[in-house]
């Protein structure tokens, strides 16, 4: 078994079959079977269950695949690592909406402006999704609310996220669940954390509203909320995006339910330059802003817990000056970043969080 093989039995499986992943290969179709088989007789199992011309992993070839995503990534690490420890390259990251669209912009314009020859692919969704992304190294890493199970992954904990209960203006006071039973709740589909914190509240005093409106984005929560269609359990800095807030009532919640921790995740193993890089900027721009959990870790002592290489990192500032501002400026302009038309940020939006 070598990691020609893998990268062939990889190549079917993210393909769906023989033929597309010759194409994308470039190699004739009889080639990629044969390795393929090769394989199998070195492994002495079966890795798909053939179905006329269709091919389904078995389960040896679900086992093999997971143990071909860690084997290539740390090869393509090491090359990384022998050849140039300075980041560069495709940085595929994964974020919830509200984390994207309010903590991200400063540092990833601060983080790209620092290594232009790292271009940046952001992806939107749940933390489920984002996590299980990781998991299959479909992302490098990604920014999630908690909890997310912590065997497969390293984390470093970033935000204390403050959770409000919103509601129409006219909303009268809103202390526990009891006085907003039987109204509706506004939320994201099932997976979302911050829905989960909701439903906890409500458990905590035995009630539960049996109408939940199910919406995808924070400005349609917020838009309904205004309109007075029901109440939603938000992180308080999503509402620094909506221009209308005089139109709804916040309400503070007990410190039981008030505190949703972000943390940065990636795949345990080996880090590269790109990542170590990354983690470096986004603990830098938390600790000089003021907004880091009390719990995260010092950021030098994360780094190390993450086998970072300090010569990829060119230094960062010792405050929050000029520097700072100057990439507040730079991140107002569309998107997360766009500070070089070289740079390509693809933003897919599978589920808006």
């Amino acid at each position: 078994m070598d990691l020609g093989d893998l990268h062939i039995f990889r190549s079917v499986v993210q393909a769906g079959g023989v033929t597309r992943a010759a194409e994308k290969l470039n190699r004739v179709q009889s080639n990629v079977t044969t390795r393929v088989r090769q394989l199998e007789a070195d492994l002495g199992v079966e890795l798909f269950v053939r179905d006329g011309k269709k091919l389904h992993l078995s389960s040896a070839g679900r086992l093999l695949l997971d143990y071909a995503d860690r084997l290539l990534e740390l090869a393509q690490e090491a090359r990384e690592a022998v050849h140039d420890a300075k980041p560069r390259g495709l940085l595929r990251l994964g974020s919830m909406e509200s984390t994207a669209s309010v903590r991200l912009p400063a540092p990833m314009n601060e983080y790209l402006t620092r290594y232009p020859d790292v271009s940046l692919e952001l992806r939107i969704g749940t933390p489920r999704e984002l996590a299980a992304a990781v998991r299959e190294g479909e992302l490098d890493a990604a920014l999630v609310a908690e909890p997310i199970p912590g065997a497969p992954f390293e984390k470093i904990p970033l935000y204390d996220e403050e959770l409000v209960i919103i509601a129409a203006a006219s909303h009268p006071p809103i202390k526990t669940p009891h006085d907003v039973a039987g109204k509706p709740v506004l939320a994201f589909e099932a997976g979302c954390p911050y829905r989960q914190y909701m439903e906890d509240w409500f458990a905590s005093s035995g009630e539960m509203s049996d109408r939940v409106i199910e919406t995808s984005s924070y400005h349609a929560i917020l838009g309904c909320a205004v309109a007075g269609m029901g109440i939603s359990m938000v992180p308080r800095i999503v509402l620094k995006t909506f221009p209308d807030l005089k139109l709804l009532s916040v309400h503070a919640l007990s410190s039981e339910f008030n505190v949703a921790p972000t943390v940065f995740i990636r795949r345990k193993g080996a880090i590269s330059p790109k990542v170590a890089a990354l983690i470096e900027v986004l603990t830098h721009e938390a600790s000089v802003s003021g907004r880091v959990t009390p719990r995260r870790k010092d950021a030098s002592a994360a780094l190390q817990s993450f086998a970072g290489r300090p010569r990829a990192i060119a230094p960062l500032p010792q405050t929050g000056g000029s520097k700072r501002s100057k990439s507040g400026k730079s991140a107002s302009r569309a998107g997360v970043a766009t500070a070089k038309t070289d740079r390509r940020i693809d933003a897919r939006s599978s589920a808006n969080r």
